[in-house]
């Protein structure tokens, strides 16, 4: 068995259709510049180089309580 850093991790790769092994591209705590927190996201495929977005936060839904005037026309 392969023992993985905590920057490593294996999926589904769409580019290579296997599965494989992804790297973060900002491995060290705190270094990615392109989130307040530093706590990267990014993966990349170490085969191919496509990239997953891992922990975004879920979205938000707003609700409204009316239809809208062009639906009740139809």
């Amino acid at each position: 068995m392969t023992q993985l850093s905590s920057a490593q991790l294996v999926r589904h790769c769409a580019g290579c259709n296997e599965e494989r092994l992804f790297e973060q591209f900002h491995a060290e705590p705190a270094s990615c510049p392109d989130v307040p927190d530093g706590d990267c996201q990014e993966w990349a495929c170490v085969v191919c180089g496509d990239a997953l977005f891992i922990g975004l936060p879920a979205p938000a839904y707003i609700r409204s309580g009316s239809i809208p005037e062009a639906s009740r026309a139809a």
